[in-house]
Parts: structure tokens; C-alpha cells; sequence
């Protein structure tokens, strides 16, 4: 079988993680490289070996040996640079945030549909070996023996690394753009909610801007518009409550922490680790009979086949090979633009909520 041919939309996470893992694949072939400026392509192609560079997003979506996209631009690029990949028939791997919008995502989501290609959303901790055995346990707690009925879900992620006021204006500071912690890591976190405990009946988010100028790369100071802390309140449809909090601008913060306290234990699953977001978790159980939290061991099943110096490659490579898998066999795959466009649409009722000041009512399908 052919190698399946990967165009590279955006050069920032796509030059440190997207090109290394396609390149890492055994049926991908990075063949193209897309920036708007002609130099900085080529300069990638050819620190890559990358055949194909251009300043022109159609040039690319034009070649034969292109079957499949990644798309890690800004967010505000993402709906014109999908709706285009997906137009040209080509597969598309995409960040997220997905969208500015949920209605640009669940268009995106039935356009894939319409033209049969296979369009996944880049949502890692789905493919994590300690998040994966936590979603074995949660599933499986047949006897109740590690929580029981969920009494509460708290979630907090609390990083430092915007917390730096001199760290530089960019887009990241820009609402108009995608910017901003509720994009960022509130996207990570309202998917794998989702996928670890159901569905979500209501919610109340409250988003704050703590450091609202910073410097550009010209020394120019700039207003910042985006968000860089959130608290946001859930109402599961089983009726138990989660609180989440996210910070990008918590000098030593603890870390990203998911905590299920229930009738008969809690489960803790954690990593203090602020340089990155992928190493260092681990899994452990507080029980009433017991003393201290327990560490639990995670099975070798579970380990991904390889790591790498940076946490994110080797869960990427998992998502890649599930897009892969499912081009080759014309199944479907998750993550979707499915649970992309759930993602957004709970992050766009989280912006309402917090201009409205009060709980809004989560759709039970979104069609």
C-alpha cells in the first residue's frame, strides 16, 4: 500500500510535532509545506526534505500527491483553511480549538460528511496511557470499587506559562484570533469530560483577563483581549457537579489535575510537570480504609509503543495513526470534527454565560 501523501498547514506546533510524527509513520509521507511567506516554506521544506513549499494555500490543495492536510494555524484560520482542504477532497487533521464558532465547526463537521473524507480532531490526552487506564477504571467500576456513585469532579489547570507579562504580544493575546486559555486548554478539557464521564446538562463560566498588555515584537505595547483564567461549573446529565479551573498566567501552579471524589473512594490523576503538558502524570486512589493515596500501577497494554523527549509527539502519532487507520479502511475514527464541534459549542455557552452572568442549558445532540 502507498504511503498517503500530508500537506502542513501551519508551521509552529507543525513544524515542532505534525511534520516530525507524519514523518515517524510508516504509511505517511510529509510531500508539502504551506506559510504565507515563500522563504520561511521553503526554509522548512528543506530543513525536512519536504518535496512541495509554497506561499499558497491552493497550490497545495492542487497537487495529486497531496491526500491528506494538517491544520495547526491560529484558530481564526482554521473554518476558510478546512472548508477548502475538505472542498479539494482532501482528508484533514485539525487543531483545535476547531473553529471561532460552533456553527462554523458543525458546518465543517457535515461538509467532511458530504465529501467522505476522514476529518479528525487533534485532541491527545485521549491517547495518554495514564489517561486511557483512568477511562478503563471509570468504565469498569463494576463493584464500586474504586468510587462508586460520583459525589464530585474537580478539575484544575494551572500553568505558568503566559504568567510572564514580558513573554511577547502575539495572536495567543488576541480574541479576534482564537486566543486566549478557554482555547487553548479549555478545549482539551471540555472534550475529555465528555469522553470520560457523558454528557453535560448545564454549565456557568466566568473568564478573566489578569494581564491585559503586553509588549510586541517591536516594543509596541499592545492590549491584551484574550482570556488567560477560567472558572467554569458543570452540571453533568447524571447530575454530578464538576468545577473547573484554568489558568496560563499561575506562577508554580500545581499542574493539571482531575480529581472524582465518590461514595466509596477518589480517584486522582495528576502531573506538576509545567514544562510539559504530556509527562509526568500519574494515577492514584485514596480509599476510606486507608491512610494515604496509593499510586496505581498502569498496565503495559497501555503504554504507547514509543516515547519522546517532548510528552506531545507520541500521543500525536497515536491520533495520527487513528486517521490513518481510518483512511485506509473507510471507518470512522475518534476524535471527529464531531467531538471538535462538542468542544466548541461548550466553549462558545461558556463565552455567553460569562457575558449573561448566569447557567445555561447544554443541547442534548447537536445534530
Amino acid at each position: 500500500m502507498s504511503k498517503i501523501g500530508v500537506g502542513i498547514i501551519g508551521t509552529g506546533f507543525g513544524q515542532l510535532i505534525h511534520i516530525p510524527a507524519l514523518q515517524l509513520h510508516p504509511d505517511t509521507e510529509v510531500v508539502a509545506v504551506y506559510h504565507r511567506d515563500r522563504l520561511k516554506a521553503q526554509q522548512i521544506a528543506d530543513k525536512f526534505n519536504i518535496p512541495h513549499a509554497g506561499d499558497r494555500l491552493e497550490d497545495l490543495l492542487a497537487l495529486q500527491s497531496v491526500q491528506a492536510v494538517t491544520i495547526s494555524t491560529p484558530p481564526s484560520f482554521h473554518y476558510e483553511q478546512a472548508k477548502a482542504a475538505i472542498a479539494a477532497g482532501k482528508h484533514i487533521l485539525l487543531e483545535k480549538p476547531v473553529t471561532m464558532n460552533f456553527q462554523e465547526a458543525l458546518e465543517l463537521y457535515r461538509l467532511a460528511q458530504t465529501h467522505q473524507v476522514v476529518a479528525a480532531t487533534d485532541f491527545e490526552f485521549r491517547c495518554v496511557p495514564q489517561w486511557r487506564y483512568f477511562k478503563h477504571l471509570l468504565d469498569n467500576d463494576l463493584d464500586n470499587n474504586h468510587i462508586g456513585k460520583k459525589r464530585l469532579i474537580a478539575i484544575d489547570w494551572l500553568v505558568q506559562g503566559r504568567a510572564d507579562p514580558k513573554r511577547v504580544w502575539n495572536w495567543y493575546s488576541q480574541k479576534a484570533y482564537g486566543g486566549g486559555a478557554l482555547g487553548a486548554i479549555g478545549s482539551h478539557v471540555f472534550d475529555y469530560v465528555r469522553w470520560l464521564f457523558g454528557d453535560i446538562k448545564s454549565l456557568s463560566g466566568q473568564l478573566s483577563t489578569g494581564i491585559t498588555e503586553r509588549l510586541d515584537a517591536n516594543g509596541i505595547l499592545r492590549p491584551v483581549d484574550a482570556d488567560d483564567t477560567c472558572n467554569i461549573l458543570l452540571e453533568l446529565a447524571d447530575g454530578t457537579p464538576c468545577n473547573i479551573s484554568l489558568s496560563t498566567v499561575t506562577y508554580r501552579g500545581r499542574g493539571h489535575w482531575l480529581t472524582v471524589y465518590g461514595e466509596n473512594g477518589t480517584l486522582v490523576l495528576g502531573s506538576s510537570n509545567q514544562a510539559d503538558y504530556v509527562h509526568g502524570f500519574s494515577l492514584r486512589q485514596g480509599k476510606l480504609d486507608r491512610s494515604e493515596m496509593e499510586v496505581v500501577p498502569i498496565p503495559p497494554e497501555y503504554d504507547l509503543p514509543k516515547t519522546y523527549t517532548d510528552g506531545r509527539l507520541a500521543p500525536v502519532l497515536a491520533i495520527c495513526d487513528r486517521w490513518v487507520q481510518s483512511i485506509q479502511s473507510g471507518q470512522p475514527m475518534t476524535p471527529s470534527l464531531y467531538e471538535g464541534a462538542w468542544s466548541q459549542l461548550l466553549m462558545d455557552l461558556t463565552q455567553e454565560s460569562h457575558q449573561q452572568k448566569k447557567w445555561l442549558n447544554v443541547p442534548l445532540s447537536i445534530g
